[in-house]
């Protein structure tokens, strides 16, 4: 008689029996910065009865979390390697000069006027090559000529921010290109239409991610999550992001501009018409820099070497890593992404003024920290950086809407920069995690 009992060799083992948040893989750190940021939401909105919540200031949120935040990305590898940049904020400000010279004055010197299609991208591709090359130039004194990072980057903080003085003899430089200006957030966003259509795509593409990992994870036989949880991460996920454009679809253009905009094509506003903002082309920069951070450290030979090499340093180099040129590669990265965020800041304030990025690296830095970034080196995440950015910017919005005086808004992001460390420090004594 033929045995017809099912071979179960090939099964995945079952998972223990474990709580909802276990069941979830719910990351505690990450779930503790969600509830601080939602208190932090809460908070103001009663505070300013219900108008920090509203579309427009939740608009108004993003586009000004955006620079910080592409920034506070680089910042994670490069405390990651147990380094710091203290000169984020001045190389911003020389990339956003550079930038702006190149629209205003020296490639009309050289025929190109303001307004022709090519000058915005010629200016970007100087402000990415000046970022880069500062920032490899500041890495190749931290790993070759072993100056501590914190010299050089204190040096490049004075240093950077008056270079980018003298190149605009001190002078605010605009109005900027009409089509850069479209990458700060106001002048640029996809419209209601094309923002359901990424929010779609993005849903679909992180419901395929979720499906992806679950098959890759049977494929190879780890403990699976129960099919309710994965439809729960689901769903969590699809809300967040089609709630968020919902949000940003509800912000309306005012009646005076879009009549300014019909006056200026030679129209008129038909009666009934209204438009929405939807998500701003900044924040989608933002999300692109996330997405390939974040695979670049997870999924690449570099971003293990920067992990590796945080996590312990002569080990990292005895086992053929080169410390030392991977230094020049993450503050290379790092330059590049002032340049970004220096694009992002110009293009929103419509011109270069020589303020830009002022206190910029404190609050990079208060971002990854806050994010989840330990100081020691080894750890840190991409989306925990993004987050610390957002929190640290609704602090200091709804401080402002709320009357709150600039000290006194110093006084309480630093205080809470402090507490966040010391939170970290007792939950990575708690869990064991060094």
């Amino acid at each position: 008689m033929t045995d017809t009992t099912p071979d179960d060799t090939n099964r995945p083992p079952a998972a223990p029996k474990r709580n909802v948040v276990q069941a979830l893989e719910i990351d505690l750190r990450l779930l503790g910065m969600v509830g601080a940021f939602a208190v932090v939401c809460i908070t103001f909105n009663v505070m300013t009865d219900g108008r920090f919540l509203t579309p427009r200031n939740i608009f108004n949120l993003t586009i000004q979390t955006a620079s910080v935040a592409i920034m506070a990305t680089g910042m994670v590898f490069v405390i990651v390697t147990r380094n710091i940049d203290l000169a984020v904020g001045a190389l911003l400000a020389t990339c956003s000069a550079m930038m702006a010279m190149t629209q205003t004055a020296w490639l009309p010197a050289l025929g190109l006027e303001l307004g022709h299609p090519a000058i915005p991208w010629i200016a970007i591709a100087v402000g990415l090559f000046t970022g880069a090359l500062i920032g490899g130039f500041q890495g190749w004194l931290i790993g070759y000529l072993t100056i501590p990072a914190f010299i050089v980057t204190l040096g490049g903080l004075l240093v950077w921010r008056n270079v980018g003085w003298y190149l605009t003899n001190g002078q605010t430089i605009g109005p900027l290109d009409g089509t850069f200006r479209t990458f700060g957030g106001i002048s640029g966003t996809l419209g209601e239409t094309w923002s359901w259509i990424f929010g779609l795509l993005a849903t679909a593409a992180a419901l395929w991610m979720l499906a992806t990992s679950r098959r890759n994870r049977k494929t190879h036989g780890f403990p699976l999550k129960p099919i309710w949880a994965e439809f729960v991460v689901g769903g969590l996920v699809a809300i967040g992001i089609l709630g968020f454009i919902w949000v940003l679809n509800s912000y309306q253009v005012p009646e005076r501009v879009l009549a300014r905009d019909f006056a200026a094509r030679g129209l008129e506003v038909p009666e009934g018409y209204t438009e929405a903002y939807g998500l701003p082309i900044s924040v989608l920069l933002l999300i692109a820099v996330a997405i390939v951070m974040t695979l670049v450290a997870q999924k690449t030979r570099l971003g293990r070497y920067i992990f590796a090499t945080g996590g312990n340093p002569e080990a990292a180099e005895l086992s053929g890593i080169n410390t030392r040129l991977l230094t020049v590669k993450v503050f290379a990265i790092m330059g590049a992404l002032c340049a970004l965020a220096a694009l992002v800041a110009s293009a929103r304030l419509a011109n270069h003024s020589n303020d830009i990025g002022t206190l910029d690296e404190l609050r990079v830095i208060a971002a990854a920290v806050i994010g989840g970034t330990a100081l020691s080196g080894g750890i840190g995440t991409i989306y925990g950086a993004i987050l610390g950015a957002l929190i640290m910017q609704s602090l200091q919005s709804g401080m402002a809407m709320v009357g709150v005086d600039a000290p006194l808004q110093n006084i309480v992001v630093g205080s809470v920069l402090v507490l966040a460390v010391f939170v970290d420090i007792l939950y990575r004594r708690r869990t064991g995690v060094k």
